[in-house]
């Protein structure tokens, strides 16, 4: 099975596969490089997320890892974390545990009905804040994916190293034969 394809500079750098200058031109003339001209944040987001927005552009367009296409996969990001900060901060407000009434079903001894009557209490996992877990890990696997996407996590900027280019091969002790 073959393996993602990879730039030409990156291929030719890796010196594991020889390729022509006119296979090089033509491999270079079909890559889709997406201009980074006119990164800026979308309209729709916040004062607050926009500011954290050029911020997070700034340093990606360095490294030059966004584009002008980018802008709305940076911003999605960027309400996954808000949201993920601000559910995180309600589940903190939130008590694990909820005391619940424990009722048993009693004759009343002047009347001879049967009533309920609370003999005592239980603990019992809170449902709101296990609701919100649940919306915490949708919000924390968009965070993920999205700093997967642009290289801000140890597994995916290992994956975008430029290997430098490598030294230099040891001198053949035959080449001076070669010419001769």
């Amino acid at each position: 099975m073959a393996g993602q394809r990879q730039p030409t500079d990156l291929v030719v750098m890796k010196g594991k596969k020889h390729l022509t200058k006119a296979e090089i031109e033509a491999r270079k003339n079909a890559e889709v490089v997406a201009p980074n001209d006119k990164v800026k944040p979308p309209s729709y987001l916040t004062p607050e997320l926009k500011k954290k927005f050029r911020k997070m552009a700034k340093e990606l367009l360095e490294i030059k890892l966004i584009a002008n296409v980018d802008c709305d996969a940076l911003a999605r990001l960027l309400i996954a974390q808000e949201q993920y900060l601000e559910i995180t901060a309600q589940i903190r407000e939130t008590p694990l545990m909820l005391d619940v009434p424990v009722y048993e079903t009693q004759t009343n001894p002047d009347t001879g009905e049967k009533e309920q009557v609370q003999v005592g209490t239980r603990q019992v996992v809170n449902g709101e804040r296990e609701r919100l877990m649940i919306i915490q890990d949708r919000c924390m696997k968009q965070c993920r994916q999205g700093a997967s996407d642009f290289g801000m996590t140890v597994s995916s900027r290992c994956r975008l190293v430029v290997p430098k280019a490598g030294k230099e091969k040891p001198e053949n002790k035959f080449s001076k034969y070669a010419n001769a």
